[in-house]
């Protein structure tokens, strides 16, 4: 791919929702996790994880045919956070000041990869 596509802020906010789609994934595989196997609430539970993995993988390439991978990727990076704050929702774990402060350097580190000094 030659040039730079400039992003527009739809195609961020799309990127998110993708990127939330996939972190839902996660708290469907917890929430299954807490029932027996094989059991109505765990099929349930587990059934909804792969319908999100399902969709997030569709719309993911869809998204990543309008951007540049390295952009897509950076904005994947943010399902640190995404996953922070649906344990924080879900599950009442606790945020700290050491937890944001990685999830900045991992964005941070992200953005240093993938964008080029031009």
């Amino acid at each position: 791919m030659t040039g730079k596509k400039k992003i527009g802020i739809g195609t961020i906010i799309a990127l998110q929702i993708i990127v939330m789609i996939y972190t839902l994934s996660g708290v469907m595989a917890k929430f299954a996790a807490a029932y027996d196997f094989l059991s109505f609430r765990f099929i349930l539970f587990y059934g909804l994880e792969i319908l999100l993995l399902g969709i997030y993988a569709i719309f993911w390439q869809q998204i990543i045919k309008k951007t540049e991978l390295s952009v897509a990727y950076i904005n994947r990076s943010v399902a640190i956070l995404w996953s922070m704050l649906w344990a924080f929702l879900f599950f009442s774990e606790k945020i700290t000041p050491r937890n944001l402060i990685g999830v900045v350097i991992v964005i941070a580190g992200t953005m240093v990869v993938n964008f080029d000094d031009e």
